[in-house]
């Protein structure tokens, strides 16, 4: 039976069972598998990013658009990891905080790609 993200246990399995699909997606695993090398940092970082977001609990510091930014991603990239994160999401949760988890998720795809767009349009490069 599927319950709401309610503790850092829960986003740990929404972080690593979203991201285990990511790295064996046909259509963006590869941009992932390239970039990030060392995978345990990384997902260390997304647990404490998703805890700070959706718990409220503050252990997340940082600010990370500009690490996207340089990267040759475009809508379909954007559509696609948002299509895997609700249906991870889905998977196994259900509630208030599932809801936000996929409206949040939404918002940041549309934010990022709005972003590099501008950056990218306008052939000026983001503060880093």
């Amino acid at each position: 039976m599927k319950h709401d993200i309610k503790n850092i246990l829960d986003v740990r399995l929404l972080v690593d069972s979203f991201y285990n699909k990511v790295r064996k997606d046909p259509k963006i695993g590869k941009l992932f598998n390239d970039k990030i090398q060392d995978w345990d940092t990384h997902l260390e970082k997304m647990y404490r990013f998703w805890q700070t977001v959706l718990l409220n609990e503050h252990t997340y510091q940082g600010s990370p658009f500009p690490l996207h930014a340089p990267l040759q991603i475009e809508k379909n990239h954007f559509d696609r990891w948002t299509f895997l994160w609700n249906e991870t999401v889905d998977r196994y949760f259900e509630g208030i905080i599932a809801n936000e988890a996929k409206w949040r998720g939404d918002k940041m795809a549309t934010m990022f790609l709005s972003k590099i767009e501008y950056f990218k349009n306008n052939n000026i490069k983001p503060i880093l």
